[in-house]
């Protein structure tokens, strides 16, 4: 189906159960936004969230936050400053993971990007020990059902749009262990077929194991588009769906959640004000998933929605 016609059917049919924002604390006159998901580490709860100020582009860094309320968060004062644009977290054979985009500039222009990852036994002081492949955003791990690591990648450019019409697309590989990980290995990740339509981009964002041995991806999927007043629109959605690794081939993709299911918050351009980037999905007691996002790039959201993957996960 068409994604604007995919969209439309969407919202037509959402269930959105909660709708709110993320309040955060000890970070006065920056947007705290692209967050990670909220994580239990030694019986607190925390977050990783990129700091920025509205007006600096692409000069943000990763902090810190321990939650003290329900959607609020405060910075943790001994936490190191992580020079990490949309940073994320995972378990690794029960290691704290955190990945993220690290910006290299010169002069004030954005040179190059690469996926940083840290790991260590204190989330608020970790170790850089890996990088990606340059200009490559959004690589994801997930533990397999046989003890191995699958390793999602994002590759985008010139000739990805001329082989698959896409910006961006979205690579699987698997390693061994941890410390096989690095660039080349993630470079030559295989393709994930038929993901995305001629014009498209997108990525994952989080990925689980579920019970059938296949992944869960939570991820984002983007196009370009106007608003009603004609302005162009970077249209990010929320995205899910189930990988099988064995055949290294996708199904189920669907939305799960647009900007429009969030409350309504400023943007730091205009052509964002229609973009909501995943951060991935909390479960909760009752059944329900918590899917948190960053919003125009200025916020963090959370809604309530149906388990994307049912009793899978």
């Amino acid at each position: 189906m068409d994604i604007m016609e995919a969209r439309k059917a969407f919202q037509k049919s959402r269930k959105i159960y909660e709708s709110a924002l993320l309040r955060f604390h000890g970070a006065d006159g920056f947007d705290v936004y692209n967050c990670s998901i909220p994580f239990r580490w030694q019986g607190k709860n925390y977050l990783f969230g990129r700091v920025e100020k509205r007006e600096d582009f692409a000069s943000s860094a990763t902090m810190l936050f321990e939650r003290f309320g329900q959607d609020e968060y405060a910075a943790v004062p001994s936490g190191m400053a992580y020079p990490l644009e949309d940073p994320y977290v995972t378990f690794v054979r029960g290691e704290l993971i955190l990945g993220g985009t690290h910006v290299r500039k010169s002069r004030g222009e954005l040179e190059a990007f690469y996926g940083y990852f840290y790991r260590g036994s204190r989330p608020d002081w970790m170790t850089l020990f890996t990088s990606g492949p340059v200009n490559m955003k959004d690589i994801r791990l997930v533990e397999l059902a046989d003890g191995k690591l699958g390793v999602f990648t994002r590759p985008r450019g010139r000739h990805v749009e001329e082989v698959y019409g896409s910006e961006a697309v979205i690579g699987f590989t698997v390693i061994d262990t941890i410390d096989q990980l690095d660039a080349e290995t993630i470079e030559k990740a295989p393709i994930i077929p038929e993901l995305f339509g001629r014009g498209e981009w997108g990525g994952c964002n989080q990925c689980c194991l579920l019970r059938d041995g296949c992944v869960g991806v939570v991820g984002h999927r983007s196009y370009f588009s106007k608003d009603g007043q004609g302005v162009d629109q970077q249209v990010y959605l929320n995205i899910s769906f189930i990988f099988d690794p064995d055949t290294h081939r996708a199904s189920g993709m669907k939305i799960i959640g647009d900007k429009q299911c969030y409350p309504e918050t400023e943007a730091m351009r205009e052509d964002l004000r229609d973009c909501a980037f995943t951060s991935g999905i909390v479960m909760r007691s009752d059944g329900k998933a918590d899917l948190y996002s960053g919003l125009g790039d200025v916020a963090e959201g959370r809604i309530t929605i149906d388990s994307p993957f049912g009793d899978l996960l």
